[in-house]
């Protein structure tokens, strides 16, 4: 198992406020696409695939959201950005908390969508051990079936989000489920993030439970919550345009 950083695959859109996009699980950086035309006027819009996921590098061992956060700095470094915004999406909100515990100094504002900083429960961590269990045994697409009806509420979507899944590999799938499974409770040390904040969650999110953004608002410093109608676990794909808007309001004003 390695504990260096790794060389993130990314794709760069646009100028201005660095603004880094960090995906969730089990997915790669392509479910940013829609918001693309909509901030690259005002963002220098950095989306990289994490370790393990798209066309990054696949390594073995647990996926700690401490590792993934290394992996961040060090994309961060290989672009000269000293400080940025930090948006991550459910798993990637999990790598982006981490980021914010270990480079306060590199954290210009936080985005947290459809994502939570409670530890797993028991039962959540039996069912990832589960999971990768089955992984192993028969593959992704069992994976696939099961969380591409799950991820989003707009039909339209599942097809298309099975086929990211299915893209994915095997021991990213289990490396990420590891990582996620022992990650902290991030609850305790929320309200040391200073930066400005906004907490982004689906009305029809059928994963997080709405409790969870809720408290997460209100335990980060500066933050604000923006619930999205006619959204699931995917709003940037979902509503866009709810999205941008919500990430506009990060761009410093100073």
């Amino acid at each position: 198992m390695t504990h260096l950083p790794v060389d993130l695959a990314y794709e760069e859109h646009g100028a201005g406020t660095p603004l880094v996009l960090v995906h969730g699980f089990p997915l790669d950086r392509t479910i940013w696409r829609p918001l693309v035309p909509l901030l690259e006027s005002k963002f220098r819009m950095v989306m990289p695939d994490l370790r393990g996921f798209g066309l990054s590098p696949v390594t073995e061992g647990v996926y700690s959201m401490r590792l993934l956060a290394e992996d961040l700095r060090a994309l961060l470094d290989r672009l000269n950005i000293e400080r940025a915004i930090l948006a991550g999406h459910s798993m990637g909100g999990y790598a982006s908390l981490a980021f914010a515990q270990a480079y306060p100094q590199r954290l210009a504002g936080l985005a947290l969508i459809a994502s939570q900083a409670a530890a797993d429960s028991p039962e959540t961590r039996a069912s990832r051990e589960k999971t990768i269990e089955e992984v192993k045994r028969r593959g992704l697409k069992p994976l696939a079936d099961k969380m591409s009806a799950k991820l989003t509420c707009q039909p339209e979507l599942v097809q298309p989000l099975r086929e990211v899944i299915m893209r994915c590999h095997k021991q990213g799938v289990i490396g990420a489920l590891k990582g996620m499974a022992e990650r902290p409770n991030a609850q305790e040390w929320l309200s040391t993030i200073t930066v400005p904040s906004v907490v982004i969650a689906g009305s029809e999110d059928a994963i997080i439970p709405p409790d969870r953004p809720r408290l997460m608002t209100q335990l980060l410093g500066r933050a604000w919550l923006v619930e999205v109608d006619k959204a699931a676990h995917l709003p940037m794909m979902e509503q866009p345009a709810v999205v941008a808007s919500a990430l506009m309001q990060l761009i410093p004003t100073v």
